[in-house]
């Protein structure tokens, strides 16, 4: 025989009336059933019982400051039916006998039930994956305590789904539970109030769930699959339940027992759900017999294997520096080529006997340990030669250039507290120097002095954790930072990072697209100077013009490059990708690239080596590599790798306590490469970097403010900035997730989302898209703040973007506007200029869509009777939906609909 019923008509306590009735007929007992009740006295009961006012006072109380739902693992589609592609997988385990026999004995001890400690262990796991502190859940209730006498014999759907909230970041653990006593109690008062009910006195918006997932705590006497046949010859074969809820957890009293049940959708994992149940329940049981005054936040989710798993990294680090290591492939490969810019040469020994002279003269002058030198050179030969001699010498150098802002350059120079700059005659005169002591290379007499230095280095010792050079970066306060880094970490970057990109071939020649004011280009120069390479610097005035930059790759038969995901696809936008991926490896960094840009790459750079390299400037340059080929993209998600050796990689919740593979945490770097902090900064280096709470050997960790997740087989994924998510109408929205979907349109070549507030309080998501096959125009480069290119005539692709982005995303994730321009702007480093770019005409842009679906054509049809207007043709405009509950028209609406419909509504 095979049972099927829907929840519509049966609960669980109703199947085991049915299922123990057809045992009873089986045997020849049917006499001895008692007679059938009918279901209508229960809905008697419930419709006369507690008045509608009290569930709303108190679920009103209980909720009414819920803004946003708790999504677990962030899904939020409440809507799936448990069939076909959503279908959820359903792993059982049994709670070990010993722990379910503490558990028990510490439930009599406080005075609760085994639900009571239960449902705390599902909100503290339902925090650590839905990376929240103050959780709200669905609770599966009985609904037959208040059903009237003989409620339990009667088959019918009495079970009710109403949400518990919990707050896991504040009260011990013994507090807790008796909270959650007090709430379940409180809450079975109100077991028959609609969920409807509830959602509505919420403060989270109607179009959003308040919760997406449900623990089911249940008595069960029924056999389990496979068990011995009953006397009257009935065995269980199999047995399974569904529902709406992408995440579901049932626990099974079986008397001294316990069982646990998880079922979630495909992108979730239900194995890892219900180990972590396991290992809370057991952490928390043991908080409360040692320690009850534990914060419920600190009870740990993750399993042993789970946590080293999650935290796992190498430690082992390389000695010296760099310059050493460029001075080892100098006595090997001599006369061999090094570095080439604007058509002239250097060999390795000339670059070496230039670079320890300069350091000999800087020694002279007061170059030292932690003392800063300024570099002001032009992009080329000098450059690396002053970099080489300022190591030589002892010191750190950094790098100026003389584009910026005075204002700027001053600041950089007072807060690095440089000592001594060296420069041309021309990037001098442009600085603003003071007292600053000089050494003028192009000078005749700087170049009789150098003549006169040895030519081999000086003998200077330097420390694995002195000073290499200090990179500004922009700070969120409009006050740039300079990032203090040192040589260990950046000796374990040239060490490593090479291999895991592809790179490091002696002989292999190198592109370097980029000035040395950033920590970018360090990539390909020090790894080409590291491994014999020979580094072709290319002239700052081509690196704009896609034909230029094509033909100059193509012409020295360039291996590497290394490039921002802007700068490449806005070359490509005139010359086409195929000509600018190098002969061998491109790496792509500095910011997310976006899948439709990384597919089109991976598909015309077939049998090259295509990379994703993540870290930022206080890491030392970068700390994750992925190789990317078109079977790593079909998810729609680029990741970005695993950790380089020496680094650690760890995503943590709020209270640095590791999350779960596959739910997002913020990410912090450990390891060899993190920068020894801001000069000058104690108070924001203390903020950002702080005490690796998992090395235990005193070392820091840097805190990215990026989000990110480990996906099952541990590579990580980029999740978007912590500090640029947004909240749109009650959801949390991540801009990087809507990129990825618009880029995904075939017309669309490239897309930034931001979140505008042109009007205040009205905050709205806004597209910016470039067009596939684009006009060629090139994109600004002032980096400050300059015209973001023309905007294209082209509604329809703004149009059709938006139309594509809704049968896609959510509501709240589609763009208020899409923008069609030319050419994204970019600042100097290459990356997306965001303050660049211009405010949308929103009017134009909400010209509407057309009815999805019958319940949009009803809808419409009712907008345009209450506005006498014709209802053919009508468009749904998102600003439709949001009018005031008490407007006249929104009453008048209401009142058509239920006249229309025949249903109860309430405005």
């Amino acid at each position: 025989a095979l049972v099927q019923m829907h929840h519509l008509l049966l609960d669980h306590t109703g199947l085991e009336v049915v299922l123990g009735e057809i045992t009873a007929l089986l045997r020849g007992e049917e006499d001895r059933l008692p007679p059938p009740l009918p279901f209508r006295n229960f809905v008697a009961q419930a419709r006369l019982g507690v008045p509608r006012q009290e569930h709303q006072r108190y679920f009103a109380a209980l909720l009414g400051d819920v803004s946003e739902p708790t999504a677990p693992f962030g899904l939020l589609d409440v809507r799936g039916d448990d069939t076909g592609a959503v279908a959820a997988r359903e792993v059982r385990a049994a709670v070990d006998q010993q722990l379910a026999a503490r558990l028990r004995e510490r439930a009599r001890a406080l005075g609760v039930s085994p639900a009571t400690v239960f449902h705390l262990v599902w909100a503290r796991v339902l925090a650590a994956v839905a990376g929240r502190d103050d959780v709200v859940f669905g609770t599966v209730l009985f609904g037959r305590m208040h059903a009237g006498p003989g409620a339990d014999r009667v088959p019918g759907p009495f079970m009710n789904t109403l949400p518990v909230r919990v707050d896991t970041g504040a009260a011990g653990v013994a507090d807790a539970v008796a909270a959650m006593r007090d709430q379940l109690a409180a809450l079975l008062a109100h077991e028959h109030a609609p969920l409807a009910l509830a959602q509505q006195a919420s403060g989270v918006p109607a179009s959003a769930p308040l919760f997406t997932s449900i623990l089911n705590y249940r008595h069960s006497r029924r056999p389990s699959p496979g068990t011995a046949a009953d006397p009257a010859g009935i065995e269980m074969l199999f047995t399974r339940g569904g529902n709406n809820y992408p995440l579901a957890v049932a626990v099974d009293d079986l008397g001294t027992g316990f069982g646990l049940m998880v079922q979630a959708v495909e992108s979730a994992d239900p194995e890892q759900v219900c180990a972590m149940m396991q290992t809370a329940a057991e952490n928390l049981v043991a908080a409360l017999e040692e320690a009850p005054a534990t914060p419920l936040y600190a009870v740990e989710v993750l399993g042993e294997a789970q946590r080293q798993q999650i935290l796992a990294g190498q430690t082992d680090t390389a000695a010296g520096g760099v310059h050493e290591m460029v001075a080892a492939r100098a006595a090997r490969v001599g006369d061999a080529v090094a570095v080439v810019c604007r058509m002239v040469a250097w060999t390795y020994a000339r670059l070496e006997e230039r670079a320890n002279r300069l350091a000999h003269l800087l020694r002279g002058a007061g170059a030292g340990a932690e003392t800063v030198v300024g570099l002001s050179l032009p992009h080329g030969t000098d450059m690396i030669a002053a970099v080489l001699a300022v190591w030589k010498a002892g010191a750190a150098y950094l790098p100026l250039d003389p584009g910026y802002p005075p204002q700027r350059l001053a600041f950089m120079l007072a807060d690095s507290q440089v000592t001594l700059v060296v420069g041309t005659a021309d990037a001098l005169g442009d600085l603003p120097l003071g007292r600053i002591r000089t050494i003028t290379v192009d000078d005749p007499a700087i170049a009789d002095a150098l003549r006169a230095m040895p030519p081999v280095a000086p003998r200077v010792p330097v420390a694995a954790g002195q000073l290499a050079y200090v990179m500004y970066t922009s700070g969120s306060t409009g006050v740039p930072k300079g990032v203090q880094v040192t040589h260990n970490g950046l000796v374990n970057y040239v060490a490593t990072a090479p291999g895991r990109a592809g790179l490091g071939e002696p002989g292999g020649r190198y592109a370097l697209l980029q000035p040395p004011v950033t920590d970018f280009g360090n990539t390909v120069m020090f790894t080409s100077l590291v491994t014999g390479g020979v580094l072709h610097i290319l002239d700052p005035a081509i690196v704009t013009d896609p034909h230029a930059v094509a033909g100059y790759l193509a012409g020295h038969s360039v291996d590497y490059v290394k490039v921002v995901p802007s700068h490449l696809a806005a070359l490509a936008s005139g010359e086409g990708l195929a000509q600018l991926v190098p002969a061998k490896t491109l790496v792509l960094g500095g910011e997310a690239i976006a899948p439709g840009l990384a597919r089109e790459l991976a598909a015309v750079a077939a049998g090259r080596g295509l990379v994703n390299h993540y870290g930022p400037t206080e890491t030392t340059i970068g700390v994750a590599t992925a190789r990317l080929g078109p079977g790593d993209l079909a998810g729609g998600v680029v990741p970005i790798g695993s950790a380089l050796q020496g680094t650690k990689l760890y995503m943590l919740d709020s209270h640095l306590r590791p999350v779960p593979a596959g739910v997002a945490g913020e990410l912090f770097v450990g390891g060899a490469q993190v920068a020894r902090g801001y000069a000058r900064r104690p108070a924001l280096t203390a903020e950002r970097f702080i005490a690796d709470l998992f090395a235990g050997d005193g070392s820091r960790m840097y805190r990215t403010g990026d989000r990110a997740r480990w996906t099952a087989g541990g590579v990580l994924e980029f999740c978007g900035r912590a500090d640029d998510q947004v909240k749109i109408r009650g959801f949390r929205v991540e801009p990087g997730e809507v990129e990825a979907v618009l880029t995904a349109h075939p017309g669309v070549a490239r897309a930034v989302v931001v979140a505008r507030e042109d009007t205040p309080g009205d905050k709205r998501l806004c597209a910016y898209v470039v067009p596939a096959g684009g006009d060629g125009v090139t994109a600004d480069w002032s980096g400050n703040g300059g015209p973001a290119g023309p905007e294209l005539a082209a509604p329809e692709l703004a149009s059709t973007v938006r139309v594509f982005a809704a049968e896609r995303l959510p509501d709240h994730m589609v763009p208020s506007a899409v923008v069609v321009l030319g050419a994204l702007p970019l600042t100097l480093s290459g990356k997306v200029d965001r303050k660049a770019l211009p405010a949308p005409d929103y009017a134009a842009a909400s010209s509407g869509r057309e009815p999805a679906n019958v319940r949009e054509e009803l809808l419409c049809a009712l907008f345009a009777d209450v506005l006498g207007v014709p209802a053919a043709g009508a468009g749904v405009d998102d600003d439709f939906f949001e009018l005031g509950g008490h407007s006249l028209l929104a009453v008048r609406l209401v009142s058509r609909v239920r006249s229309v419909l025949g249903v109860e509504m309430e405005v």
